[in-house]
């Protein structure tokens, strides 16, 4: 009888950790697009307000971490309790890093705003960073979910983020080399596709997390990235 209450106790914390990891998705999701439309609306107010809510963010880390420490220390959790409580640590890390690259792409909005526009390239990044707020969303349902499968489909999804980085990359170029005077834009923009590229890495992440969750080892091998600028590092 022991030994069921303090099972229950602890599903009952993990269920109160998993709906902050929820809370804190939702946040970094909403925070994504909200920075996207304000560097292509050129909204300085709506970036700030990216910026002031990365605070958020941070606070719902640390009290996710601080939560999974009692946990441990309190109901001493068996191997596989443990490693639900370590995957919780990771997701939450992953998240709030993500935030970080959101507020960062909203920090460069003031700038790019004095700017005179690059073709459709804000767009084009608000494109992508969609792509990877729906990889965010199906990431954390298939953790709520124990779905390895859909776990994998993020993964693999992780490639055509990669691509789309790829292609602003040469365009990019492009539009230097054809105009100086699009130098500096260029260089902002490339440096937010650069953080929404690295949004995804972090998205697949978690997703190798559900994996190792559901299957208790990591997907085969190391996925191949389709970022071909970063082998130029």
């Amino acid at each position: 009888m022991q030994d069921q209450h303090i099972a229950s106790a602890f599903d009952r914390d993990l269920e109160a950790i998993q709906a902050q990891i929820m809370k804190m998705g939702g946040l970094v999701e909403a925070a994504i697009m909200e920075a996207a439309i304000s560097l292509e609306t050129r909204d300085e107010e709506r970036a700030e307000k990216v910026r002031q809510g990365d605070k958020a963010i941070d606070s719902l880390e640390q009290m996710i971490n601080e939560e999974a420490a009692r946990v441990i220390a309190l109901r001493a959790p068996t191997a596989v309790d443990l490693r639900l409580i370590l995957s919780v640590i990771k997701i939450s890390a992953n998240l709030e890093r993500i935030g970080d690259y959101a507020k960062n792409m909203a920090k460069r909005t003031s700038v790019l705003s004095q700017l005179a526009p690059v073709n459709d390239s804000a767009g084009a990044l608000r494109r992508m960073a969609k792509e990877v707020e729906n990889m965010i969303k199906d990431a954390l349902d298939s953790y709520i979910g124990r779905d390895a499968e859909l776990a994998v489909d993020v993964i693999t999804r992780d490639r055509e983020v990669d691509q789309m980085y790829n292609a602003l990359f040469r365009e990019f170029l492009t539009f230097m080399m054809e105009d100086p005077r699009n130098i500096t834009a260029c260089m902002h923009l490339h440096f937010i596709a650069k953080n929404i590229e690295r949004m995804g890495d972090h998205v697949t992440s978690i997703a190798e997390q559900v994996v190792y969750l559901v299957n208790g080892e990591y997907p085969d091998d190391a996925r191949m990235k389709a970022d071909k600028t970063s082998l130029q590092a």
